[in-house]
């Protein structure tokens, strides 16, 4: 164990050859320290919550910042890799050296990543605090634009460094790339037996069910049942018996209930007219669902029902 707590052992028993790391690897990484992160300031934060609220407030950055330089003490510093990356079986690789074999951060590199950062992390979440109510006309309220001016053309060109990184698989982010950093595996990577036909599968069933979710709506089903009854319906028929269906129809064509304020689209059936007029508000394209005529007049329409018939009904 050297003075970086680095084992000898495993820094001699590297090979000439360095596994490269997979894109979802590297990402996966960042999002397992992220879960870390906040997997300690919430067990950390607990052990106040019996005391007065609103304490932790003020020296919230300084406190998160600590805990993070306590983590990279134990990760970064001492085995060049987080705990995400360790899980993962990665660590870093000083870049900058021009031998092929794994030779592990430098010093100066460990404290420049810990600056950009626990530095930059403390520095977003406390530089709204430091430049709080200043007048527009000071010299603190220029040192803020300039601030922010930085930190604009950072995120741009973090995007671009993303971008480069999706394209060539290394650098994810601007810190690895200005200290020269780059994440490999700990040791050779063997041959994965895993099957995908099931995940395969599973996505490709996914992605069907996510697309007749899109796709139904946009179909107008009620139109079409209209149009498959009226092909097989034998309404022909008895129109033939009888010139006016109105006195067969004793309930609405849309509800099936007793139509209530009875009205006819120019067909031989009945509606309600609270369904018929809500039905062609929401589709300017309405039919009967009956015999498929389309909607052309709404019109009140007069039932002769004797007393007995509602009897029996």
């Amino acid at each position: 164990m050297d003075d970086t707590g680095e084992d000898v052992n495993m820094k001699e028993g590297h090979s000439s050859s360095i596994s490269p790391v997979l894109r979802i690897s590297q990402l996966d990484a960042f999002e397992l320290d992220r879960a870390l992160e906040q997997l300690i300031w919430t067990q950390f934060s607990q052990c106040f919550q019996h005391f007065k609220p609103g304490q932790l407030t003020h020296f919230e950055p300084e406190l998160k910042a600590l805990l993070q330089l306590v983590l990279w003490r134990f990760t970064i510093y001492s085995k060049s890799a987080t705990v995400g990356q360790a899980l993962l079986s990665i660590r870093y690789k000083n870049n900058l050296s021009q031998t092929q074999k794994y030779q592990q951060m430098s010093r100066q590199q460990k404290l420049w990543y810990a600056l950009c950062t626990i530095g930059e992390k403390w520095q977003q979440e406390r530089v709204h605090d430091l430049f709080a109510n200043r007048p527009s006309d000071s010299a603190v309220h220029k040192i803020k634009l300039l601030l922010n001016l930085i930190s604009g053309f950072i995120k741009v060109a973090s995007l671009l460094n993303f971008l480069v990184f999706l394209r060539k698989g290394t650098f994810p982010t601007l810190t690895e790339r200005f200290l020269g950093i780059r994440a490999v595996f700990c040791k050779p990577q063997g041959i994965r037996q895993i099957g995908f036909e099931y995940m395969n599968r599973e996505l490709l069933w996914h992605g069907f069910a996510e697309f007749l979710i899109f796709l139904f709506p946009l179909i107008n089903t009620r139109k079409l049942k209209a149009k498959f009854i009226s092909l097989f319906s034998p309404f022909d028929s008895i129109r033939a018996k009888d010139a006016t269906l109105v006195t067969h129809c004793r309930e609405c064509t849309l509800c099936g209930e007793w139509p209530i304020m009875p009205h006819t689209i120019g067909c031989s059936h009945v509606f309600c007219y609270y369904c018929i007029k809500s039905y062609s508000i929401s589709d300017i394209d309405l039919t009967c669902p009956s015999c498929g005529m389309e909607l052309q007049n709404i019109e009140p329409l007069s039932l002769e029902i004797e007393l007995n018939e509602i009897s029996q009904s």
